[in-house]
């Protein structure tokens, strides 16, 4: 097992005004934390606004993600930050809607569903390679963008059977990267609560690249309904949700209803795949031997061909890939609303009160993994490990909100860094590290840098 440990943002102190708790978070809200929530079970913070609660305590997680999810709805002060693009969207919604919504959206990734879209990702994963093979000449190369892309190439192909190269799939690319450069993670309505009729203060540059994405969108699935319409629609995920009626109801999503599941399919399906998939290719660039195993078993295969089934060949790259999510969750905290009060730890949980699951924190908590700033994909082979799964591990959360995506996500993350790892060698550049740093989802502050070369090389350039 490796001892080198991982980089993770400096922590706050563990008292600071309510004011610059609000500066920090509107930054980054990693380092806005305190250290001491890597071994709390609990931890409380209040505004002059209202109580939030932070709980790494495994009955605690258990009791509002899987025993009584009915009574910790999520909380607005996220959706107060992403209305904007994602609507009235399933990622945001609460009771009876987000019920009808999964009973239309669940069919489309059911595991059959995650087999006819393999081959689609396949096709991705043939185009991130020859867009990586003109970067190896390069001095150095950022992996994100480059992990951004074929990502997103996945989401359009699997969804509307397009590539990314597709006009209006370039400009919901490029629109997407202005609006993650320009949303933080809660914006000042997510603190300080206002009265619906209130207009949000969004920023300009935020709003307008949600509308334009929105608008693309739009265009997407008003095209796909005319197919759907003249029989000659192809059989894709959009076309499967765009088709399927509510068991109960009968009806089936409407336009604006389709546009707001689109956006955070794009969002969810994209932005978090492109995260996890960064992080994994910087830690295997920083352990040449780990790196070194994941090509030799995947040399066995051939990623751009082989079959869905032999996935579960490549044991050793889908332990780095969970060991990624682990280290770097693409989305840090999931919020939570208590809708009564309770007795948690000898405290009064009021109504109202906000309660805060931190995958970055349960991830690496000193009381649940050994070594837990330190990269070993190994720890997935220990059955201690699979235990600690059970109650520690949230990377797609858990219990009736579990992402639908889930399995989607995994999938197409063993494929892109098999596919990787087999036609490339990754080096980190000397003396840099990236920076860990979470607005929508946890990135690095400037990037992750790498060399690279095709891998009949084996040194850099």
């Amino acid at each position: 097992m490796s001892d080198w440990r991982t980089p993770k943002p400096p922590s706050r102190p563990d008292k600071v005004p309510f004011w610059e708790y609000l500066r920090l978070f509107r930054s980054d809200i990693l380092s806005a934390q305190p250290a001491k929530l890597y071994r709390a079970w609990m931890a409380e913070y209040r505004t002059p606004f209202f109580r939030s609660y932070l709980v790494n305590d495994p009955r605690l997680i258990r009791e509002v993600l899987q025993d009584a999810p009915q009574d910790f709805p999520k909380s607005d002060r996220v959706g107060e930050g992403l209305r904007p693009l994602l609507g009235e969207s399933v990622f945001v919604t609460n009771g009876p809607i987000w019920e009808r919504q999964r009973r239309i959206i669940d069919p489309a990734f059911e595991g059959g569903r995650l087999h006819d879209s393999f081959p689609a990702m396949q096709q991705a994963a043939a185009q991130a390679v020859l867009r990586l093979s003109a970067c190896a000449a390069a001095d150095a190369v950022e992996i994100e963008e480059q992990a951004s892309h074929a990502a997103a190439d996945v989401i359009f192909r699997t969804l509307f059977s397009i590539p990314i190269e597709d006009e209006v799939a370039t400009e919901v690319f490029r629109a997407f990267q202005a609006y993650q450069r320009s949303q933080p993670i809660l914006n000042l309505a997510a603190f300080v609560p206002l009265p619906r009729w209130v207009p949000r203060p969004h920023r300009r540059a935020t709003t307008q690249a949600a509308g334009q994405i929105r608008a693309l969108l739009q265009r997407l699935c008003e095209a796909r309904a005319a197919e759907i319409a003249a029989g000659t629609a192809p059989d894709d995920l959009a076309t499967k949700i765009m088709t399927t009626r509510d068991p109960e109801t009968g009806e089936k999503f409407s336009p604006s209803e389709m546009v707001d599941q689109v956006a955070i399919f794009f969002l969810a399906g994209h932005e978090t795949s492109a995260s996890a998939l960064g992080w994994a290719l910087w830690l295997l660039a920083a352990h040449p031997d780990i790196q070194d195993r994941v090509a030799a078993e995947v040399a066995q295969v051939d990623p751009l061909t082989m079959s869905f089934a032999e996935l579960s060949k490549l044991p050793l790259t889908r332990n780095v890939f969970r060991e990624a999510l682990r280290l770097y969750p693409p989305v840090p905290m999931m919020v939570r609303q208590t809708a009564r009060s309770r007795i948690w730890r000898g405290r009064r949980i009021p109504k109202a009160a906000q309660v805060v699951l931190s995958p970055w924190h349960l991830h690496r908590h000193e009381r649940f993994w050994d070594s837990p700033d330190s990269f070993d994909p190994d720890r997935w082979s220990d059955p201690e490990t699979r235990e600690s799964q059970r109650t520690a591990y949230l990377p797609f959360s858990a219990g009736p909100r579990v992402c639908v995506g889930a399995g989607f996500a995994m999938a197409e993350g063993v494929l892109l860094l098999a596919a990787l790892i087999c036609n490339f060698r990754f080096w980190p550049l000397e003396g840099q590290s990236p920076i860990p740093q979470a607005h929508l989802t946890v990135r690095a502050a400037r990037g992750i840098w790498l060399k690279i070369n095709n891998r009949s090389f084996d040194t850099p350039n």
